[in-house]
């Protein structure tokens, strides 16, 4: 599975990068630090799932989720976010899955084994 991490945390990219390629299948394909970069490297990777920050920097909440839908209609997205409310406002917007960014590395793993099953 082809993976675009688009979060305007480093720190957070990083991790999950680190993350992401010691699991085997997965390839992260790009990383983006904001609406701009996620919109080129969507086009330029294409990537078959995003890990997208929901208060990403120019595609934040309800309207980014959908201008991205727009875009790359196939992409699944899983939703990450600190911000507990934020779930269901992501689920609202079609999000395929929402992971809390609190959660431990295996709940993103095996929502990441669901998005890839489907």
């Amino acid at each position: 599975m082809r993976i675009l991490i688009a979060d305007d945390q480093g720190c957070v990219r990083y991790a999950l990068r680190r993350l992401l390629l010691q699991q085997p299948g997965l390839e992260v394909v790009g990383e983006a630090a904001d609406s701009q970069e996620l919109l080129a490297q969507t086009h330029g990777s294409a990537p078959d799932l995003i890990l997208l920050d929901w208060e990403l920097p120019g595609l934040a909440g309800m309207g980014g989720l959908s201008a991205l839908r727009r875009t790359a209609h196939a992409v699944r997205v899983i939703v990450l976010s600190g911000r507990p409310g934020a779930r269901r406002a992501a689920q609202a917007a079609g999000a395929d899955a929402f992971v809390s960014k609190g959660d431990p590395p295996e709940r993103l793993l095996a929502t990441l084994r669901w998005a890839a099953a489907r």
